[in-house]
């Protein structure tokens, strides 16, 4: 299975591509400001590293979010431009899917959404059983003895497993390969609330 993947949908920068029996994975934290500028030059790159051209690829994966607004449009731009110049199918994932799927059983994925808010989903084995939610912090820890409560960074306040994305990333598509789709459209952004931009109208 060979394959491109990227997220852009929060701080940081994730590309991760695979021909073969190469893996090149680029990770850079803190980054988010620099998305549109980093993208392109990091993913050609990558490429390069593992002399891959996008005809190589079975596919394109997307982090479709949740996360930042910006973040998740310019991730989904990018890849549908991929797919259209190399007549190639997508895979939407999602930024809980990256969290949850580091571990099995029930857990919550979390999302710090900033001012005592979180982005959370839950799932049991890799399985949604509670959809995204935009909640409070009393709500969430109403959930604490449900859940495990896993997250892709420490959150101040709150206690969870932190885990890495990047495994959760490459996990989620190995586990959602059946949604691979010729359908450039499935990708969407995951928006949980409006954007300050909504919300201010």
């Amino acid at each position: 299975m060979n394959y491109l993947a990227i997220d852009t949908s929060g701080d940081n920068l994730t590309i991760i591509a695979r021909k073969g029996d190469k893996t090149e994975i680029v990770f850079e934290p803190d980054c988010g400001v620099r998305h549109s500028v980093s993208l392109m030059p990091k993913t050609e790159e990558t490429l390069e590293k593992i002399g891959a051209k996008l005809s190589d690829f079975d596919f394109f994966a997307c982090v479709v979010g949740a996360g930042s607004f910006t973040g998740i449009r310019i991730g989904i731009s990018t890849v549908k431009g991929l797919c259209f110049a190399a007549n190639k199918p997508c895979l939407p994932v999602t930024s809980f899917d990256t969290i949850a799927y580091n571990r099995q059983g029930k857990v919550m994925a979390l999302i710090d959404a900033l001012h005592g808010a979180y982005y959370v989903c839950g799932y049991e084995n890799g399985k949604i059983v509670f959809p995204p939610e935009f909640i409070g912090k009393d709500e969430l820890l109403s959930l604490k003895e449900e859940y495990t409560f896993l997250s892709g960074k420490k959150i101040d306040g709150v206690e969870t497993e932190v885990v890495s994305i990047v495994d959760g990333f490459i996990k989620a598509i190995e586990n959602k390969k059946n949604e691979i789709t010729f359908d450039a459209e499935k990708l969407v952004p995951l928006y949980i609330r409006k954007s300050q931009a909504e919300e201010g109208r």
